[in-house]
Formats: C-alpha cells, structure tokens, sequence
C-alpha cells in the first residue's frame, strides 16, 4: 500500500507535462487500438479474397504512389498547423476562422490539382511500360487508378480537418482514422467476384465519408467554414515559414515506400503484396505507439513557452528513451509471434501456408526498426514543437540516403527480407542525428 502511496505521491509532484502526455497518450491509444483492430479485420478480408494475386500487387502499386503526396501532406500539415494553431489559441484566437476558410480553399485547390497531375503522371508511366509491374498486373493498375487518384483532394481534405482537431486536442480524429477500412472490407464482401473494382471503390466510398465524420464534428462546434481562395490572412507568413522545408524533408522521408516499392517489382510477382502484408502488420504495431505518441506529446510540447524549452527538453528525452526501451520489448514479443500474428491475419482463402511463412519472414526482418521509431517519434515532437524544422529537412536527407544505401547492401543478400531489414537504417540514423543535434539549443 505505501508503494501505490508513494507513487501517486510522485505522478502528482512532477512535472505537469508528464501528466497531459499520459492522458492523451491513454485516449489515443485506446481510439488507435479500436482503429487498428478494425484494420486487422479489414487485411483478413483482403487476404482472404485475393492473396497474393496480381490485383494486390497493382492495388498496392498505385495506392502507395498516390498515398505518397498525401502523406507528406498531412506530415508537414500537422507539424506546422498544431503548433501554429495552438499560438492562435492563445494570443489571437479570433483570426482562425478566416484563416481556416482559406487554408480549406487552398486545400482542395491542391488536391483537384494533384488529382490530375497524378492521373497524367501513373497512366503516362503504366501505358509506357516503366512500372515494372507484369502486364497482367499493371493492367490492374490501370484499371485502379481512376478511382484511386480521387483519394488525392479527399486526403487533402481529410488531413486538414484531422490537424485542426488534433491542434484543439481532440483526439476522436484518431477514431474516425478508421472508417475507410470498413468501407473497404464491405465493399469485398458484398462484391466477392468483382476483380479490384471492390478494393478501389471501398477505398473511395471511405475516404468520402471519413471526410464527413470529420466535418460533422466541426459544423455542430460550429469551426467549420466555406472555403475561399485567398490569401488575406497574416497568419499565412507563419505557415510558410515552416512549409517548404518541411516539404522537403518529408517528401524525402516518405519517398523511401516508393523506393521500396520499386525495388519489389524488380523482385517478381508477389512481392510488392508480401511487403504490403508485411508493412500492414507492422503499420498495427507502430500505429498503436507512435500514433498515440506523436499525437499526445506535439500539443503538450506545443503549449511549453520558449523561455521554459530546457525543462520540455528534459521531458521529451524522458519519453524518448521510455519508448525505446517499450520499442525493444515490443519487438521481442512480435518476432516471436509473427508466424501466428500473420497466420491469424491472413491465411484463409487465397493466402495459404506458404504465404504465412514469406510474409511472417519479411515481418520479423522488419521489425528491428520499432525502438528506433518509437522514441523518433518523440524527438520529432519535441523539434516541431521548438519550430526546429531545419532539423527535420535533414532528418529527411538522412533517412532517405540511408534507405537507399541500406536496399543496395541488403536486398543482393535478402530479397524481400533486404528492404524490410534496410529501414533500420532509416529510423537508427535519424533517432542518432536527433539525440545529438536536440542537445544543443538554437
């Protein structure tokens, strides 16, 4: 009794950040575990109806190079909005709504414009040949790629609405992240014979009413305005400040899934769908840590005042090496079962026996990337927050070169299980510039 005593006594006595972190950690978790078993049962769907068929392979293949804008977007959307929208809050709140009009006009001008771009770039590359893909497949492709293009301004709009929430610190966002897989799993189980068009279309008809969920939510708080396209607003000075360079980094970043991607195709048919299956098991496992990580620290770390940022800094090496050490038993736990994790996700239907065992392999070579990862995400939170987004740009460089150079040591060696293992280079190298560069001040 005195132990449970002296640790109460404790949680009260420190510092407040660690309190506010613990509780939306706890929220975020909970809404990403219920997000991510949600996805689970969504890739049982998938696996079940369609293995490692052709139509995974061609799904996979456009929806990553579409998903890559998108998720650059949204990185750099969150890393600059929540702390700039936080400040907002605090020294000039009735400039939001005008602001958050025109950041939502320059938000779906940007996506209808990279929904073409897009479509011209994907076609022009699969009808020349220069995917890679086999031709049964990269007709897939072509068949996804209408639907899927549309993903760009709904992403864009999804994003957005989700950094507004996240910035307020509402975190049902994190829930309703959710809502396309169902739509995608029903879509496969109403329409079992309909080639891609069920995975193209759920993914879509998602997308849509993700959008909708998180629309509802604002116009009852009534923060939710019509778009306009102008660029009035004095806050648009403080958001550019940290865009570019924020571009740049995580466009490198993110361009590490098309280089891997890349180097899949050239490894035969069925590849690009192991490394998705793989990555889908993994993205459960980092979603539920670093998701409720990034999410719950960014706004604490965003409301510390610059003349308190030593203390913050205390705090966020605190959490980094916390979760390192949970990264480190997290990977242990999943190597050993990776073989039943997958069995379990995935081996009914078309995925058979020895698809668990290809898929489970790539798995376990992926997943010494988790500790790395897990106190990434801190750090990163902890520079966003200081506004350090030079560092960021770099931690891009960094990750990217250290992919490539990890895929050309390793995929020789490993195949498939290369490029898994080659992020390791990714996440170990920027977790080491991090340590090293957040201890200096600016």
């Amino acid at each position: 009794m005195s132990f449970l005593t002296t640790l109460s006594t404790r949680f009260r006595t420190a510092d407040p950040h660690h309190s506010a972190i613990v509780k939306g950690m706890l929220t975020v978790a909970l809404f990403t575990l219920l997000g991510k078993l949600m996805s689970a049962a969504k890739e049982m769907v998938v696996a079940y109806r369609y293995g490692l068929a052709a139509e995974v392979d061609a799904y996979h293949f456009v929806y990553n190079l579409v998903s890559w804008p998108l998720g650059i977007w949204c990185s750099v959307l969150t890393a600059v909005l929540v702390p700039l929208a936080t400040r907002m809050r605090e020294l000039d709140k009735e400039a939001i709504p005008h602001f958050r009009s025109e950041l939502f006009g320059f938000a779906l001008l940007l996506g209808l414009a990279m929904a073409l771009l897009g479509w011209m770039a994907i076609r022009t590359m699969l009808a020349l040949g220069g995917s890679g893909l086999p031709p049964n497949s990269a007709q897939f492709a072509l068949a996804a790629l209408p639907g899927l293009v549309l993903l760009l301004p709904l992403g864009m709009l999804v994003a957005l609405q989700s950094a507004w929430m996240l910035s307020a610190r509402r975190h049902v966002n994190t829930l309703l992240d959710s809502v396309p897989t169902f739509f995608i799993a029903a879509a496969i189980l109403v329409f079992p014979s309909g080639g891609i068009g069920p995975l193209v279309w759920g993914t879509v008809a998602g997308s849509v009413f993700h959008l909708i969920a998180l629309l509802i939510p604002s116009a009852r708080r009534k923060e939710l305005e019509a778009p306009v396209f102008t660029r009035a607003s004095l806050q648009w000075r403080g958001f550019w400040q940290g865009f570019g360079i924020m571009l740049g980094g995580q466009a490198l970043i993110s361009f590490t899934v098309i280089i891997d991607q890349f180097y899949a195709v050239g490894l035969g048919t069925g590849s690009v769908a192991t490394l998705g299956y793989a990555n889908r098991v993994l993205s459960l496992i980092l979603g539920l840590a670093a998701v409720a990580v990034s999410r719950a620290t960014l706004p604490v770390f965003s409301q510390s005042r610059p003349e308190g940022a030593g203390d913050v800094y205390t705090v966020a090496s605190y959490w980094a090496r916390l979760m390192f050490v949970l990264g480190i038993g997290v990977m242990l736990v999943s190597y050993v079962a990776a073989p039943w994790i997958v069995k379990l996700l995935f081996e009914r239907g078309q995925f058979l026996p020895e698809d668990t065992v290809i898929v489970s392999e790539a798995l376990r070579y992926g997943l010494p990337q988790l500790p790395f990862y897990f106190s990434c995400m801190v750090l990163v939170s902890y520079a966003l927050s200081q506004r350090r987004y030079t560092l960021i740009f770099w931690s891009g460089v960094i990750g990217c070169a250290g992919k490539i150079v990890g895929n050309l040591l390793l995929v020789p060696l490993l195949g498939i299980n290369g490029i898994a293992l080659a992020t390791i280079f990714v996440y170990g190298l920027n977790a080491l510039f991090f340590c090293l560069t957040l201890r200096r001040p600016r």
